[in-house]
């Protein structure tokens, strides 16, 4: 079997992760923060060094300002519907997935300026555009880092500045970069950045979250959830510190083990190294798909500016069709149609039936690579 569709969740996941959540419910049980027995304290103890990990992992030096929730869409809601009000200026691009045009859709029915840039066809981004809709003051301009279609990398310190010189905060979707590209949030100029635990950091699913940097104010973002935190627990009204003013609930404690022993084995390798591998590997499907006639392929073509997802159709099949043949015939498990961007698909001509994608991970290996290319040849040709 050869799996590629780690843009949706990346498997298989180290050793290392299985065991720690297991261990986790083995020998955390408690609720962490809500007891001060011996099991509450592991809990509690996993939770705050998933925290350091993760803040670790995108420069940040608070481990407090990592907030924990179920997946980078409850993230990106957090931030979006916890800056945004009626009649505040809000620009994305439209290369985005629905976990921001959603949630950005819904508030511009309720007063909130949405003002969407293009996006060139290839999905890169245009920074002339850019520069022009931000001579104008905005909230909050919120991108992906990578294209979850076509793996394009935004300019992200390029779009910090121009966001910043609107008053805007800048949020970015780091859901199909982080563990795989290098992130520093001081440096590139991220205020907050939504992350997928169960993606490139190698972790279960079920976890993800939202990263305030140190020097963005958390009292300009409102929660998205009231409730019981462990914490002030004789007022009825929801804490003003972080973490615990966005995390209302019981959080996910295996999870969160599997998570940070998923960081520990990326670090254990370097971001870097990652990044490399799939540099390489996404180089070489681009140019064995350039060699099947037939086959056309969308994005930049440029594997040094993207991350390895590659996306592709041909004239006389549809995706569909490609991608059940692939799996049936060949074993090669890829994601067809509109991979909840329908948005991107329009921008680079591939709406309303999608494209074929191929997302190799840290664990594909070169020889699977030829397979895979193998495997295209026979379907498209057949």
């Amino acid at each position: 079997m050869l799996y590629l569709d780690n843009a949706a969740t990346s498997w298989p996941k180290p050793p290392e992760v299985i065991k720690a959540v297991s261990a986790a419910m083995e020998a955390a049980g408690g609720n962490p923060g809500r007891s001060g027995h011996r099991l509450s304290i592991a809990a509690g103890r996993i939770v705050f060094d998933a925290r350091e990990k993760v803040a670790a992992l995108f420069g940040v030096e608070d481990p407090l300002r990592v907030i924990f929730t179920v997946n980078a869409t409850a993230a990106l809601n957090l931030a979006i519907q916890g800056v945004l009000q009626p009649g505040d200026r809000v620009l994305t691009s439209s290369m985005e997935h629905n976990s921001v045009m959603r949630p950005l859709r819904h508030l511009a029915e309720r007063g909130v300026r949405l003002e969407v840039i293009p996006s060139c066809s290839d999905g890169t981004c245009d920074l002339a555009l850019w520069s022009q809709a931000l001579a104008t003051p905005a909230r909050l301009v919120v991108v992906s880092h990578a294209s979850n279609v076509v793996g394009t990398l935004a300019p992200l310190a390029e779009l910090a500045a121009l966001a910043h010189g609107a008053g805007a905060l800048f949020l970015v979707d780091a859901a199909q970069t982080a563990g795989v590209v290098p992130i520093d949030m001081q440096q590139a100029g991220i205020d907050l950045l939504a992350f997928a635990g169960h993606k490139g950091t190698l972790g279960p699913g079920g976890t993800g979250g939202l990263v305030i940097n140190d020097a963005t104010d958390h009292k300009r973002i409102r929660p998205l959830l009231y409730g019981g935190t462990g914490s002030l627990s004789d007022k009825e009204e929801q804490p003003g510190f972080l973490p615990d003013k966005f995390e209302s609930g019981t959080l996910n404690v295996p999870g969160l083990a599997g998570l940070a022993a998923g960081i520990d084995w990326l670090n254990a390798r370097g971001i870097a190294a990652v990044r490399a591998h799939e540099k390489r590997v996404a180089a070489a499907l681009l140019e064995g798909l350039s060699l099947i006639r037939g086959v056309r392929i969308f994005g930049c073509l440029d594997a040094e500016r993207s991350t390895a997802v590659v996306s592709f159709d041909t004239a006389d099949k549809s995706v569909s069709e490609l991608g059940a043949r692939l799996d049936d015939e060949h074993e090669v498990l890829c994601r067809v149609g509109l991979h909840c961007a329908p948005a991107a698909h329009r921008t680079i001509g591939s709406f309303p039936q999608g494209t074929v994608r191929l997302a190799p991970g840290i664990f594909t290996t070169p020889e699977e690579i030829q397979a895979t290319l193998k495997a295209i040849e026979a379907v498209v040709r057949s």
